[in-house]
């Protein structure tokens, strides 16, 4: 095992708890999805930080950075990128969107039409995009961090369910509590912000990326992840009885390449070579709370995928 990097990405949770208070959690999946080379949809009502922490990431990743404000009227174009007529001459100009960075924020995700949200679909699954028939590589390590706000606020399109599936995290952003809430006033208010130093570079973001796919996982641990994907399934002798009444279409195949891949490198984040079935579990909510379809019985009665989840957790056994 390399403890440089195991080393750097300890400094890496220092220099974030620098600039974000509280948050440990969102903070700790965001940096497991990053590091497993997967996208993360952050939900929260605005001010919670999130547009910072991308931003903070960016920083002590030392990558390129972008921002896009997504809105009603935002086109696919200004994403990807356009080509441009030259004057005086006969041919075009490609002239890069900012989807051409390491990490980009898609701030407000939701806010977008439809047709605007799917420009990123490529991208993210790919890597790659493609305008006027010619395909163009985005640079590596390429990361979305994506955020939205709750469904329930005015001028929110709900996110395609195949969109949604290229996540490998949705994560929930809580309010902070009253504590924390100090903390921020003191940081945010003062005379000088902490301003965070670059710790890793983006090739030893893929050194990690190669590294945990090394990290064994042994046949119980996998069958336990196999079988937690299984019980989403309403048709599934394994599903509990709140998937069989709620669930309409169950989570795809990325949802145990999401939960395996994150379970890997949170165990190298902890410090071990090993899957644990704990592994399992810590990543198992936001690699799966956006990728099970939820029926109408299921919004009448208030009950979130949240709850299906953890209801999925109680059943399955370890083995």
């Amino acid at each position: 095992m390399d403890t440089k990097l195991l080393e750097k990405l300890a400094q890496v949770r220092e220099e974030i708890g620098r600039v974000l208070v509280g948050q440990k959690e969102v903070v700790d999946l965001t940096l497991t999805a990053l590091l497993a080379g997967g996208h993360v949809l952050l939900e929260g009502v605005p001010g919670l930080g999130k547009t910072l922490l991308a931003r903070t990431l960016a920083q002590v990743f030392a990558v390129e950075y972008n921002r896009i404000q997504f809105t009603p009227d935002l086109m696919p174009a200004d994403i990807t990128g356009t080509n441009l007529i030259l004057a005086g001459r006969d041919d075009f100009e490609f002239r890069p969107g900012p989807i051409f960075a390491n990490l980009v924020l898609a701030d407000e995700i939701n806010r977008a039409t439809p047709k605007t949200q799917s420009a990123l679909l490529e991208s993210m699954q790919e890597g790659v995009v493609t305008v006027f028939g010619q395909t163009r590589e985005l640079p590596k390590p390429f990361f979305v961090i994506a955020t939205q706000n709750p469904l329930e606020m005015e001028g929110t399109y709900p996110l395609p369910e195949a969109q949604l599936d290229r996540f490998l995290f949705k994560i929930l952003v809580p309010y902070p509590s009253v504590a924390e809430l100090r903390q921020i006033v003191l940081r945010t208010t003062g005379v000088s912000e902490y301003q965070p130093r670059p710790v890793m570079s983006g090739e030893e973001i893929l050194a990690v990326n190669r590294l945990a796919r090394e990290v064994p996982v042994a046949d119980k641990v996998l069958d336990y992840a196999l079988n937690l994907l299984a019980a989403t399934h309403p048709d599934s002798m394994l599903a509990p009885s709140q998937v069989r009444r709620y669930v309409q279409v169950g989570a795809s195949p990325r949802g145990i390449q999401s939960i395996i891949l994150a379970a890997r490198v949170a165990a190298l984040l902890d410090g071990r070579f090993n899957v644990s079935f704990a592994d399992v579990e810590r990543v198992a909510l936001p690699a799966l709370r956006h990728r099970l379809f939820l029926n109408f019985e299921a919004q009448g009665d208030g009950v979130s995928a949240d709850a299906v989840v953890q209801a999925i957790l109680a059943k399955v056994g370890r083995g």
